[in-house]
């Protein structure tokens, strides 16, 4: 028998105890709502697990201060939102380039600028899949309640070993700041960071396993490593002006996240497999989502619904095989259009794809979205 204990917290608290309990012992960040609760619990916990807290400057020197902290070998995390996102856009892709696993939480707040910093929204949702430039994968979750706060938390860190790649925590305020019961397994699953099997003298850091992961000491373990934001060789060498270096890099960094897309994503479906009209949301507005559809099927109307859990990769197939039949296809998103065209470009025509948005920072309700299921059927 698993002992577990109940909490009565925040989504906020959520992630902090999550990511405690999958390894992390380094926090770096920069105070701002919505997620300052975040930093605010690592700041207690963290040092009675033997970790460290550090409040940094802003948050670009924040999540720089992770990228150190992870090849000094420990799991590390950050937590922003909004403006903060922004400013960690290149430290995100020098991550992906030199594949350091790391954390950020980023609890949506409504934009653009400084927006509304208490409200809650939806509108990084392309940012934290093209926010850095070049061409790049990473890993997105989306948690809709206090308990998957804590849960994604967890997995984000073990995916984040897994492929060796930022993954993000995309809340938002209403998950990041509502007050749930959530259960805590005394043990959770923990995936540890790949060792090199061979020897310093023969070790490449970059020369990656058949799933296109390289293993990843730390520094002061033995090993030789130049890390470089630059295009690299397997030895981390500097390779810039050789299209083939570069193409051969940059393909394989994208294709271990892609090739393993059916391992990544996830999402849960309800009432798909009959569905004429389904309606696909994410986040807090899920919540809505799911009682609109409840609804629908009391009055009659075969409505499905598809809450999606992995954002990026974007879980394509579940999209193109839950929708298929489907007539409607309502996204509900806080955003004036985000998620939306990624759908649409999944379901190439075989539906009609209709945004639901909303922007305030107030979430959908569930009679919004039943009244345009009902005009529909």
């Amino acid at each position: 028998m698993v002992n577990t204990e109940n909490y009565f917290i925040q989504g906020n608290e959520a992630c902090a105890r999550g990511a405690i309990k999958a390894g992390c012992r380094f926090f770096a960040g920069y105070p701002i709502t919505p997620s300052t609760e975040i930093a605010e619990d690592m700041a207690v916990f963290l040092p009675r697990e033997g970790g460290s807290f550090i409040q940094m400057e802003d948050e670009i020197s924040a999540v720089g201060a992770v990228i150190g902290a992870v090849w000094g070998g420990q799991k590390a995390m950050t937590a922003t939102s909004g403006p903060g996102i922004s400013l960690m856009q290149e430290h995100i892709g020098y991550a992906t380039m030199t594949e350091t696993p790391l954390v950020i939480v980023n609890m949506q707040r409504g934009g653009p600028s400084t927006g509304q910093p208490t409200m809650a929204a939806q509108g990084d949702m392309m940012q934290a899949r093209w926010g850095s430039h070049g061409d790049y994968e990473l890993i997105a979750l989306s948690p809709s309640s206090v308990q998957e706060c804590f849960d994604f938390t967890v997995e984000a860190f073990n995916l984040a070993e897994e492929y060796r790649v930022p993954v993000l925590v995309m809340g938002d305020e209403i998950v990041g700041h509502m007050r749930e019961k959530i259960t805590v397994p005394e043990k959770v699953n923990i995936i540890p960071r790949k060792m090199p099997e061979e020897g310093p003298e023969t070790f490449l850091p970059y020369k990656a396993d058949p799933e296109g992961v390289s293993p990843m000491p730390p520094f002061g373990a033995g090993y030789k490593m130049h890390i470089t934001g630059l295009t690299h060789d397997e030895k981390g060498y500097p390779d810039t002006s050789r299209p083939e270096t570069h193409s051969k890099l940059v393909k394989r960094l994208c294709n271990k996240i892609l090739k393993n897309r059916d391992k990544i994503c996830r999402a849960k479906e309800l009432y798909t497999d009959d569905a004429d009209i389904i309606v696909i949301s994410y986040g807090a507005p899920s919540r809505s989502a799911i009682t609109a559809v409840k609804k629908a099927r009391e009055e009659g109307i075969k409505a499905g619904h598809i809450k999606l859990e992995t954002v990026w990769p974007f879980p394509e197939k579940i999209i193109k095989s839950a929708t298929e039949g489907a007539k409607k296809v309502f996204v509900v998103e806080m955003n004036l259009g985000q998620i939306v065209h990624e759908v649409e470009r999944v379901i190439c025509g075989d539906a009609d794809v209709e945004l639901l948005p909303k922007i305030g920072g107030e979430m959908h309700l569930p009679h919004e979205i039943l009244k345009n299921i009902e005009s529909y059927k």
